[in-house]
C-alpha cells in the first residue's frame, strides 16, 4: 500500500495545540517540517502532504490554524530529504497557470523529480475576497475554470520537449526553438514556461474533491484522489466509481491511486488508546466545533442544547453520498443518522479530522483496519493524518509501519528515484514529441 503523511499545523485534531506532546510554536519554523518529513521518509512513505486554503481562518482566537505558503516549504524540504514526494495543494481558482506551472516544474526540478500538485477550486467567500472578488464561483464554474486551468498547465509542462536542449557548446546551439511549443490559450497563456520539462514529465496530479464534479474531475486528470469514508462499503463503492469513470474517459484505472484519510489514536491497549482520543476531545473548545461544523457543511446548529440529539431535519436535504451536493455534508449526515449523536457528541466526532476517518487501538487494530480497507479494495493506501505532531507521527512509524512490512502490505526500500516510480504510475509522454 501506499502512505502518506499529511502535516496539518500542530496535528489533524482540533484540539492538538493544546495537547502537551504538541509542538504549535514551531508551526513557522522550517526545522519543524524537515523533522517529520525525515520520520516519513526513514519510514519509506511515499509523500508528504501539505494542505491549503488562501485565507486565515474566522476561528484563529480558539485554534493554531496558521498555515505557510505550501509549495516554500516543500522547497525546503526537498533540500533536506532524498526521496519523499511532495504534495502541495493550490487552488485554480485564485491562481495563474503560468505561474503555478512555473513553480511546480521548479519543485520537480530541484527535488529530481519528486513533486505533485494537489488541485482544488477552493469553496470560501473570504478567499475570494483576498483577491478582490464579492463572492466564490458556483461549483460548476469553479470546474469549468478548472478543467481549462489544468489543461493549461499541462500544455506548459510539455510546452519544452524532452530532448529541446541541445547543449552544443562546438555549434554555439542551446536549445532547439522547433522543440519549444508556447501554448498560445487566448484568455489563459501564451507564451512556454522558462523551464524544460519537468522530470516526472508532469508533477503528479492530486485532487480529493467527492462531489459528482469533483469525481467527474478526478477521473479525467488525478493519478491519486485523498477521500474521505467512514465504512468500508463506501470507500468501496467510491473507488469502483472512480475507476469506471477513468475507463469510460480511456484511461487505465489503476494509474489512479485512492488514498482515504486515517487518523489513529494508538496505545498499547484498546482502553488506552480510547482513553487518549477522550484526553484529546475534552480538550476541544466548543465555539471552535460550532464554527467548524458551520464551515464543513453549512449547518446551522442554532440553539439546540450541547447535549440534546442533533434533529434529523437539520439533514434531511443532504441526499445520499455522490449526488450534487457537499460530498462532505453527506458524510456527516451519515453519521447523525446512523449513531443519533448529541451536538457534543457530533462536535468530538468531527474534531479528530474533520469528517475523515478517525480509529483508535493498539498497533496491530490499527493495521488490521488498513489491511481491510485496502484488501477489499476500499483503498490503495492512506493519508496518515497524526492527531498530534510530532508525536503521532512518530508514533505511528515506530508501532504500525512495522506490522504492515510483516504482513508484506508495505515497502522495505523505495522502488524508485521520483514520485511516480514509487506510486507505480508512468511518466506522461510528451504530447508535442514524433510518435516513434
Amino acid at each position: 500500500m501506499h502512505l502518506n503523511a499529511f502535516i496539518l499545523s500542530s496535528g489533524h485534531h482540533e484540539a492538538a495545540w493544546r495537547y502537551p506532546g504538541s509542538a504549535p510554536e514551531r508551526m513557522f519554523d522550517a526545522a519543524f517540517y524537515t523533522e517529520l518529513a525525515r520520520t516519513a521518509e526513514a519510514a519509506r512513505f511515499d509523500a508528504v502532504f501539505l494542505a491549503d486554503i488562501p485565507k486565515l481562518d474566522d476561528n484563529v482566537a480558539y485554534n493554531a490554524v496558521g498555515r505557510l505558503d505550501p509549495l516554500l516549504v516543500l522547497a525546503t524540504i526537498a533540500a533536506a530529504t532524498e526521496h519523499i514526494g511532495l504534495i502541495g495543494t493550490a487552488s485554480t481558482t485564485y491562481s495563474y497557470p503560468w505561474s503555478l506551472a512555473r513553480s511546480l516544474s521548479t519543485l520537480d526540478h530541484l527535488s529530481r523529480g519528486r513533486a505533485a500538485w494537489n488541485i482544488v477550486t477552493t469553496d470560501s467567500a473570504a478567499a475570494a475576497r483576498n483577491f478582490g472578488l464579492d463572492a466564490n464561483p458556483d461549483p460548476e464554474s469553479r470546474y469549468e475554470r478548472a478543467d481549462e486551468y489544468v489543461d493549461a498547465v499541462l500544455k506548459l509542462f510539455d510546452s519544452w520537449e524532452d530532448d529541446a536542449i541541445l547543449l552544443d557548446r562546438e555549434a554555439g546551439r542551446y536549445a532547439d526553438p522547433e522543440k519549444i511549443h508556447p501554448p498560445r490559450m487566448t484568455g489563459w497563456v501564451e507564451g512556454a514556461l522558462t523551464t524544460p520539462r519537468p522530470p516526472q514529465g508532469h508533477p503528479v496530479l492530486v485532487q480529493a474533491g467527492a462531489s459528482n464534479h469533483g469525481r467527474g474531475f478526478a477521473a479525467k486528470y488525478a493519478e491519486a484522489i485523498f477521500t474521505a469514508q467512514q465504512r468500508l462499503e463506501d470507500a468501496q463503492t467510491f473507488a469502483q466509481d472512480i475507476r469506471k469513470r477513468a475507463a469510460d474517459l480511456g484511461r487505465d484505472p489503476e494509474h489512479i491511486k485512492i488514498l482515504p484519510g486515517l487518523s489513529p489514536f494508538i496505545a498499547d491497549t484498546e482502553h488506552d488508546a480510547r482513553k487518549l482520543q477522550q484526553e484529546f476531545d475534552e480538550l476541544t473548545v466548543v465555539e471552535y466545533g460550532l464554527v467548524q461544523l458551520r464551515d464543513l457543511v453549512g449547518i446551522d446548529v442554532g440553539t439546540i442544547p450541547l447535549d440534546e440529539p442533533v434533529p434529523l431535519d437539520l439533514v434531511a436535504d443532504a441526499g445520499e453520498i455522490g449526488d450534487n451536493l457537499r460530498s462532505r455534508r453527506q458524510l456527516v449526515a451519515g453519521i447523525i443518522r446512523r449513531e443519533r449523536p448529541t451536538l457534543r457528541g457530533l462536535l468530538h466526532r468531527l474534531a479528530g479530522a474533520r469528517g475523515h476517518r478517525v480509529v483508535a487501538g493498539t498497533p496491530e487494530q490499527i493495521a488490521d483496519t488498513m489491511q481491510e480497507w485496502y484488501v477489499e479494495g476500499g483503498a490503495d493506501g492512506f493519508n496518515v493524518m497524526p492527531p498530534w505532531l510530532p508525536g503521532g507521527l512518530e508514533v505511528f512509524v515506530e508501532t504500525v509501519v512495522p506490522i504492515l512490512r510483516e504482513r508484506g502490505l508495505f515497502r522495505e526500500e523505495y522502488e524508485g528515484s521520483t514520485l511516480r516510480e514509487n506510486l507505480g504510475l508512468p511518466r506522461p509522454a510528451n504530447r508535442y514529441a514524433p510518435v516513434r
